[in-house]
């Protein structure tokens, strides 16, 4: 479980094909507090620790995460964002996020709002929905929804979450992850079981 608070930023430094399975191998500045079989969840993807090499771990990504998450794009040196799991105890800053991704979106607008930056994502509707001031996560990063639309909605960030997360980096036509939130997939879900009951 996870909060969407991102701690830091981490680089990819190796990328490995393996049958079905992707391995890739992650520098960050808190490998050595690290164990084997840890989750961490990489621009939203939980993924386990299987090995690590000083300042450096890997973790392993199978098939249906490379099918429903940016995963494949991933090359060495790009940043990723990190986020260990939640403490119990610890507040929870952001939203219950659970690092499984539900798809992917699309960039397709970014816009300078003299204090903050909007960016508007575009998604292929399956179930998934947002609702105005509900929550998403956007490559591990816990945020706001505005200009809730069927598929598409858009983001603002303020200049802190900008520069110390992947967002500077991000470009128009760029593959986002996207984990919409959980009450509001159990709230949709229900909903489609009862008009087909």
């Amino acid at each position: 479980m996870f909060t969407g608070i991102v701690e830091t930023l981490g680089i990819i430094k190796k990328v490995v094909n393996q049958g079905d399975n992707l391995h890739i191998t992650v520098e960050s500045d808190f490998t050595n507090e690290l164990k084997i079989d840890q989750s961490v969840a990489h621009n939203g993807i939980c993924l386990t620790v299987v090995e690590i090499n000083n300042k450096e771990y890997t973790v392993t990504a199978i098939k249906e995460t490379i099918q429903k998450t940016n995963i494949a794009l991933w090359k060495v040196n790009d940043q990723v964002n990190l986020e260990r799991a939640m403490k119990l105890g610890d507040r929870l800053d952001g939203h219950i996020v659970q690092g499984h991704v539900d798809q992917t979106a699309t960039c397709i607008n970014i816009i300078d709002a003299n204090g903050s930056t909007y960016f508007t994502f575009k998604f292929d509707y399956q179930d998934n929905i947002t609702i105005e001031k509900g929550s998403i996560t956007v490559n591990g990063t816990s945020l706001t929804v505005v200009n809730s639309k069927i598929d598409e909605f858009s983001v603002a960030i303020i200049p802190y979450t900008f520069e110390n997360t992947i967002f500077k980096n991000l470009k128009i036509n760029d593959i986002v992850n996207l984990e919409f939130d959980i009450l509001g997939k159990y709230i949709t879900k229900l909903e489609k079981i009862k008009k087909e009951n």
